[in-house]
């Protein structure tokens, strides 16, 4: 049983910023041939707060609707939150 590649594509990152501030939220889609950085940028934050030191600060976020790059450039220290809401195909959908 495989899991077609669009099943987990359509992302919607919104980033919670210190003091209330909210960026996005943004449309992003993940595939591995040109997906960006929407789960790189989940699992650094989480790794950063699990006590690892920030690796990156720059994250592209492509949105395949509008054919669009979000560029990201986010200092942890700062970001409170982060939500990446996942749209999954059904098992129904062709």
């Amino acid at each position: 049983m495989s899991v077609q590649e669009n099943g987990l594509t359509n992302h919607e990152v919104t980033i919670c910023l210190a003091g209330g501030a909210v960026l996005g939220p943004f449309n992003a889609t993940w595939s591995k041939g040109d997906g960006g950085d929407v789960r790189e940028l989940v699992r650094e934050y989480d790794a950063w707060l699990q006590g690892e030191k920030q690796q990156r600060y720059k994250f592209h976020l492509h949105d395949t609707y509008t054919n669009t790059v979000h560029t990201l450039v986010l200092n942890f220290e700062q970001v409170t939150g982060i939500c990446d809401h996942v749209r999954l195909k059904s098992h129904g959908d062709g």
